[in-house]
């Protein structure tokens, strides 16, 4: 990635020129080119000539500029405005609840055409964005109840809405002053790559230049022991391959949100914008990073991008690497039916993830086509008993010699009991319930051949579909857009089908877990042939 990607479409001329310019200087190249200049580089000599001019002009101005800034720039410390009405900014259609912090007119931070609006330096590249108003805002409930003569039955909707994501026509941020940071925290998932990537290459489109990418989750910020665990710099060339591979490159980590020693670390580096990847721990760590910034007067913008492969965080569609989870959650399902009706009284037992919610279990016991049983958390997993696991097995087998069980990681709690025990990051450390259902069915089913499959780490570390690839691409850009837009303590993700900013404190306020009485459930039951498991 030598130049914006809108560019290309451009003459072929400028693309060779752009093409032979080192990364570093592409951005200040590319925008100081005016018209008359492009009428004068159609020679390819005359362009080679221009070109290292210019790059080894534009390297020199960088590196001095650099400098100074290190020397002479810290963070201003800020008094909010005693004035500050989200209402004014964002609407009154916006709910209350869902408004979001606005920066830039909290500390009254100077303003900014964006670089993409017409007359900005990107506009004559072909460049320039749809612009989005922040009083737009998309409804959260999508579905009233009604009867044919019009008479509202759902007496419980609310029209709640939220802000509208997308590129503002004026940004709180100047991007050539901009130093901004990326980390990955919690455990790894498909996409983290992709969103990487994305962050990176929108904010060298926006003529950042200081990209740092935070290594092994927040503990990066302040256990720097060695030059390997220093902050990386990141570059559209640094990222230009790595949404190809799984997991991080940034490393990840569970903990470490030691909030005044991270606050501390982004002051002394000097960070103005804060881009953290991760679940609902990690969202709550960038909610205390972002309210200890506040105390402190730092126009810090801390944004967050949802990451859960359980698909478990409130409002949204879904969270990004679900849908490559259950793609590759089906292959162990498939697999562990061939397994099965290859042996005599073949049990094929596959635990996948999902602590708390059940949706990757839920989502590839349907799609997958082969399933018999399917235990989320959700629902209780009663054993024993005519109305029990361990009889609708028997009853299985009875019917096609073979059977496949699917078991969410969270499932069967109640049966064994909680250990007391939590990891890193605050979650409770659950017993194995397949293992122990494995076990049961050996000893209760008379000849049973029992295949246990445990997929978890191949699905955390494979690279994205196209579905979810596209997902994170618009996360990633969505998240510059919001922290130039002067948000902050807010994440980005698709709620009906429409992208938008939430403040992270709703977000994180409970878990979303599968309904066992709803549609979605229903539907599996109904596919698999699957009862309400009870003691009788």
């Amino acid at each position: 990635r030598t130049m914006p990607h809108a560019a290309l479409t451009h003459a072929s001329s400028m693309a060779t020129m752009a093409i032979s310019m080192p990364s570093s200087s592409r951005g200040a190249s590319l925008v100081a080119v005016d018209a008359r200049r492009r009428r004068e580089i159609a020679s390819t000599s005359a362009t080679t000539s221009r070109t290292a001019a210019h790059a080894q002009f534009s390297a020199t101005h960088r590196t001095y500029a650099r400098t100074r800034r290190v020397v002479t720039r810290a963070l201003s410390k800020h008094e909010p405005n005693p004035a500050y009405d989200p209402s004014e900014i964002f609407g009154t259609t916006v709910t209350k609840t869902y408004t979001p912090t606005h920066l830039g007119e909290l500390y009254g931070l100077e303003k900014h055409p964006s670089p993409f609006a017409k007359g900005g330096t990107l506009w004559d590249w072909g460049y320039g964005q749809h612009f989005i108003d922040n009083h737009e805002s998309v409804g959260l409930n999508p579905l009233k109840i009604v009867e044919a003569n019009d008479v509202v039955e759902d007496s419980a909707y609310v029209d709640e809405r939220a802000v509208r994501a997308g590129a503002r026509e004026v940004i709180y941020y100047n991007p050539k002053k901009v130093k901004a940071a990326i980390v990955t925290c919690g455990g790894l998932c498909p996409g983290l790559n992709n969103v990487i990537k994305q962050i990176t290459i929108t904010l060298e489109d926006y003529g950042v230049e200081e990209i740092l990418g935070i290594k092994y989750g927040f503990r990066g910020f302040f256990e720097k022991q060695s030059e390997l665990e220093a902050p990386m710099k990141l570059t559209s060339a640094v990222v230009d391959d790595i949404s190809d591979i799984g997991g991080s490159i940034l490393g990840s980590s569970r903990g470490g949100s030691d909030t005044s020693a991270i606050v501390n670390e982004i002051e002394k580096m000097e960070i103005d914008m804060l881009f953290i990847i991760g679940g609902n721990g990690s969202h709550a760590g960038a909610l205390a990073i972002d309210k200890l910034c506040r105390e402190r007067g730092l126009s810090t913008s801390v944004i967050g991008v949802p990451k859960t492969i359980d698909n478990d965080i409130l409002l949204l569609d879904r969270t990004f690497g679900f849908q490559t989870a259950v793609d590759e959650a089906v292959k162990a399902i498939r697999s562990a039916k061939i397994e099965a009706r290859s042996a005599d009284n073949g049990i094929g037992l596959v635990r996948l993830m999902g602590r708390q919610s059940g949706f990757i279990a839920m989502h590839a016991a349907l799609a997958s086509g082969s399933t018999d049983v399917c235990l989320i958390p959700e629902i209780e997993c009663h054993l024993d008993g005519e109305g029990g696991i361990i009889a609708h097995i028997e009853r299985v087998l009875q019917k096609q010699s073979h059977c496949v069980v699917v078991c969410a990681e969270g499932a069967g709690q109640e049966q064994l009991g909680s250990l007391g025990e939590t990891d890193a990051s605050g979650n409770p450390i659950l017993v194995n319930f397949a293992k122990y259902l494995q076990t049961r069915i050996k000893e209760s089913v008379r000849g049973a051949d029992v295949k246990y499959i445990d997929p978890t780490y191949m699905v955390r570390a494979t690279p994205t579909n196209a579905s979810d690839a596209v997902y994170c691409s618009i996360l990633g850009q969505s998240a510059v857009h919001a922290a130039f837009a002067g948000l902050s303590a807010v994440t980005v993700g698709m709620v009906c089908g429409h992208y938008v900013y939430l403040p992270i404190e709703p977000v994180i306020a409970d878990a979303r877990t599968v309904d066992p009485n709803g549609r979605m459930f229903e539907r599996l039951r109904f596919a698999i042939g699957q009862p309400t498991f009870s003691k009788n």
